[in-house]
């Protein structure tokens, strides 16, 4: 799936921090836990972070792609909720 989930790096943790990536000055905090297997994919509860933050991704993209969320380099233009 190519998406903008990305996880922040904690010094000296296993902690897992999951976030959304729109530019240099917007991003938007997930979910996270300790980080027990070498992927995300191979833990459930990281993986329902992921896929959560996945999800919010695309609806992001198809709001930018029908006009109702506009996305500039510092703020998000919307009047749309999200169930996610």
């Amino acid at each position: 799936m190519s998406d903008r989930v990305c996880a922040l790096p904690v010094v000296k943790s296993k902690l897992r921090l999951y976030c959304l990536r729109l530019s240099d000055s917007i991003l938007i905090l997930g979910n996270g836990g300790v980080k027990k297997t070498r992927t995300y994919d191979e833990d459930g509860e990281l993986r329902g972070f992921v896929v959560t933050l996945q999800n919010f991704d695309k609806l992001i993209k198809d709001g930018v792609k029908d006009g109702t969320i506009t996305i500039s380099e510092n703020e998000i233009d919307t009047d749309k909720t999200f169930d996610i």
